[in-house]
């Protein structure tokens, strides 16, 4: 537990210094896609994901929930649970904890908010998405929402820092095919927003942001 709480000291010290942002979202960004011609507008929404870290055994790991299969851009892709501001809502964090409490049964007060990674355009579904970073000093129950999550995927980081796990491929969404990078885990395939907040993670990680805060 002891070598758990260096690694949340460190993360924690690293996410008061300056974001390494859009650099580090470069690698996974999609090499063909209609949509990265699109930019924000008046109709462009706010949400919230939570990157939620905990210990397991010696290592460390943070959930995935497999979005069920629907008519919509996100049917059936792999993400951090989340979603949509509501006005009910004190901020951004208060989002990602709420939509994590209502999708996986996190039991949030428990949960110690580090910090936040940079926000990302999302633009097939016109949404900002906010990371927030949190830990729990143990590994959580999950209780999943059948409405909103077909699986939950428990992931070790460490996999994401092994050098092969990053390939490309097309991927067919709603009216195209995009080719992008992406992780690859068991059957699924890990790209898009999801993906770069998984690389800013382990940028900020290994301190690839040097620049204090304020």
């Amino acid at each position: 537990m002891k070598s758990f709480y260096s690694f949340i000291e460190k993360l924690s010290t690293n996410l008061k210094k300056t974001l390494p942002g859009e650099e580090a979202h470069i690698p996974m960004e999609a090499f063909s896609a209609k949509y990265l011609n699109l930019k924000p507008n008046e109709h462009t929404r706010k949400s919230a994901v939570l990157i939620l870290l905990y210990p397991s055994g010696n290592e460390i790991y943070f959930p995935l929930i497999v979005r069920p299969v629907y008519n919509g851009f996100h049917s059936g892709e792999v993400g951090f649970p989340g979603g949509r501001y509501e006005l009910t809502d004190e901020d951004l964090i208060q989002t990602a904890l709420r939509e994590a409490n209502e999708e996986i049964g996190l039991k949030i007060d428990d949960v110690r908010v580090l910090g936040t990674l940079t926000e990302i355009f999302i633009g097939p579904s016109n949404f900002f998405v906010l990371p927030v970073v949190g830990y729990l000093p143990y590994r959580p129950e999950f209780l999943p929402d059948d409405r909103e999550v077909e699986n939950i995927l428990e992931v070790n980081l460490d996999y994401f820092l092994k050098p092969n796990s990053i390939s490309s491929s097309a991927i067919q969404i709603p009216n195209e095919v995009v080719l992008t990078p992406h992780y690859t885990l068991l059957k699924h395939k890990i790209w898009g927003a999801t993906a770069k907040m998984i690389k800013e993670l382990l940028a900020v990680l290994n301190n690839d942001c040097t620049i204090s805060k304020g």
